[in-house]
């Protein structure tokens, strides 16, 4: 759907504040501080800026962002787990103002992290920006998919398929999805207006994830590790632009 000029500027403002809510949890990562910190931390930038959490009861979930160390994909729920020093945290979020909603994610290491681990979340988020540099009016939108997939698995990364991106507006996800590999198809044309939620979630070893018995968590099949990254991007006249960076 092509959003009017008046839908993006809420948009955009919603944007802001997942780009805070980023800010201000990264900023308190550390050794020693459990998810459920980083999930006050979060809803102290949501109540301050007058926003709304997009996540907050979504299908019951019972927090404003997501938590998700080491092998852990997406949607892990904040809790008691104490970061340590060489972790993996992926940190999911959004925000809703007068209707509108952002979503973005991103993957910080906690103290020193392994070669390994540090490979994997320059990859995944490189992989992120070779997908939005498809977002331009005329392009198709599965592009976005090949950009991702060609940067993850050329640094011999699974690209996990179970889970995509999505169109975003008046709700959280909307259609169509983003795949964030080749499906086969080229899928819609892109057009000056379009928003869509990019986010790509890359393996250290195979693709294959499961769930936990939490009914939310999603973990790598392997053990291995695994980063997310994510951004909110409209398609306008000039490329592309970002709504949730700072």
């Amino acid at each position: 759907m092509r959003r009017k000029a008046d839908e993006l500027d809420k948009m955009r403002r919603a944007g802001k504040v997942v780009a805070e809510m980023h800010e201000a949890t990264r900023a308190a990562i550390r050794p020693g501080i459990t998810t459920r910190e980083l999930d006050l931390v979060a809803r102290e930038v949501l109540e301050r800026r007058g926003a709304k959490s997009n996540f907050l009861g979504y299908h019951g979930f019972p927090a404003v962002i997501c938590t998700s160390p080491n092998a852990m994909v997406v949607h892990g729920i904040p809790g008691d787990y104490v970061l340590d020093e060489g972790d993996l945290i992926s940190i999911d979020c959004g925000a809703i103002i007068e209707g509108y909603h952002g979503d973005a994610a991103y993957t910080a290491g906690v103290g020193t992290i392994s070669a390994e681990a540090k490979r994997l979340i320059e990859v995944t988020e490189a992989s992120l920006w070779a997908g939005i540099d498809q977002l331009r009016e005329g392009n198709r939108l599965h592009e976005v998919g090949r950009a991702v997939q060609k940067v993850a698995e050329a640094a011999g990364y699974s690209v996990v398929k179970d889970y995509v991106g999505h169109a975003i507006g008046t709700a959280m996800h909307e259609e169509p999805q983003v795949p964030n590999y080749w499906p086969g198809s080229p899928g819609p044309t892109l057009k000056t207006g379009m928003v869509f939620a990019v986010e790509p979630m890359v393996n250290v070893g195979t693709e294959e994830t499961y769930v936990l018995e939490d009914g939310w968590g999603v973990v790598t099949q392997d053990g291995k590790l695994s980063a997310h990254f994510e951004h909110t991007i409209c398609v306008t006249d000039d490329g592309p632009e970002v709504f949730t960076v700072a």
